[in-house]
C-alpha cells in the first residue's frame, strides 16, 4: 500500500504540476502589458510549479512514504495559492477591471477548477481516504466531461473565424460533451441506486468513444497548428495541453474499467501517465 501511495502521489504531482505551470503561462499571455503585477505573479507561479514538477520527476517510486506525505503537503500549499490567484483574476475580469485583456472568464474558472481538483486529490491521498470506486467513477467523469466540453468551446473561440469547418467540428464536440455531462449528472443525482456495475460500465464505454474522438481531433489540431497549416490564436503549447488532458481522461477510464471488472492494477499502471 505504501508503494501505491507513493506512485499515485507522484503521478498526480507530475501531471498536474505541469498543468499548473502551463496555466500560469497562458494567464500571463492573456494579461495586458500594463498588468505588471499580475504578470509578475504569473511568472512566480510558473517558476514555483516548474520546480515542483522537476522535484517530482527526481523522486523514485520507492521513496519513503513520509517524504512523499510532506511533499504532498507542500504542493497542496502551492496549489491553494494558485487557486486563489486564479479566483482573484476571475473577479477582476467579471468586475470589468481588466478591459481589453484576453483571458476568457470561463477559461480562468476552468483553470481554477483544475487547481481545486488537484488540491482535493492531494488531501485524499494524504488522508488515505480515496473515494469508493462507484463514487469515484461518477465524480471523475462529471469533472472530466465538463473539462472536455470547455476545451471544445475554447478551441472553437480561438480558431480564426475563417476556419469554418474546424469551428463546426469543435462546436459539435462541445454539444456532444455537454450532453454526456448532463447524462453523467443524471446518474450522479440517482446515487446510490444508479451505482450498479452495468450502469457504470456503460457510462465508461460511452464516454471512452467520445473522448477518444476528441483526443484524435485535438491531436490533429495540435499537429496542424505546429505545422502552421491552420489560422488561429491558439498557442501551440495550449494545443498540446488540452490533448494531454484528454489522454489523461482516457487513462482514468481504462483504470476504472480494470477496477470494475476485477483486473489487477499494478504500480506501473499507476505511473503510466
Amino acid at each position: 500500500m505504501a508503494n501505491v501511495f507513493v506512485a499515485r502521489s507522484l503521478d498526480e504531482i507530475r501531471f498536474w504540476s505541469r498543468i499548473m505551470k502551463e496555466h500560469s503561462l497562458f494567464l500571463r499571455l492573456g494579461f495586458r502589458a500594463e498588468d505588471t503585477t499580475l504578470i509578475n505573479e504569473a511568472n512566480q507561479f510558473y517558476a514555483l510549479f516548474e520546480a515542483i514538477e522537476n522535484r517530482a520527476h527526481q523522486l523514485p517510486v520507492d521513496s519513503d512514504p513520509q517524504v512523499i506525505l510532506r511533499f504532498n503537503t507542500e504542493v497542496h500549499t502551492a496549489v491553494s495559492l494558485i487557486w486563489a490567484f486564479k479566483r482573484k483574476v476571475l473577479g477582476l475580469i467579471l468586475t470589468c477591471q481588466l478591459p481589453g485583456a484576453n483571458n476568457y472568464p470561463l477559461l480562468v474558472d476552468h483553470t481554477s477548477r483544475e487547481a481545486n481538483y488537484f488540491r482535493n486529490r492531494l488531501e485524499e491521498l494524504n488522508a488515505g481516504k480515496l473515494e469508493p470506486l462507484p463514487d469515484a467513477i461518477i465524480d471523475e467523469n462529471v469533472f472530466f466531461l465538463r473539462t472536455m466540453a470547455d476545451h471544445a468551446k475554447f478551441i472553437s473561440h480561438l480558431l480564426d473565424p475563417s476556419e469554418r469547418k474546424l469551428i463546426d467540428m469543435a462546436n459539435d464536440f462541445s454539444h456532444d460533451f455537454d450532453t454526456l455531462l448532463f447524462q453523467a449528472r443524471d446518474i450522479d443525482s440517482m446515487r446510490p441506486q444508479s451505482q450498479t456495475a452495468p450502469i457504470l460500465g456503460q457510462l465508461l464505454d460511452q464516454n471512452r468513444v467520445s473522448v477518444a474522438s476528441l483526443r484524435d481531433f485535438k491531436r490533429t489540431a495540435r499537429d496542424l497548428i505546429n505545422a502552421c497549416k491552420i489560422k488561429s490564436i491558439i498557442h501551440p503549447l495550449l494545443a498540446d495541453h488540452v490533448f494531454r488532458e484528454a489522454e489523461r481522461f482516457l487513462h482514468i477510464i481504462d483504470m476504472f474499467e480494470q477496477h470494475l471488472t476485477g483486473t489487477p492494477v499494478s504500480v506501473r499502471d499507476l505511473e503510466a501517465h
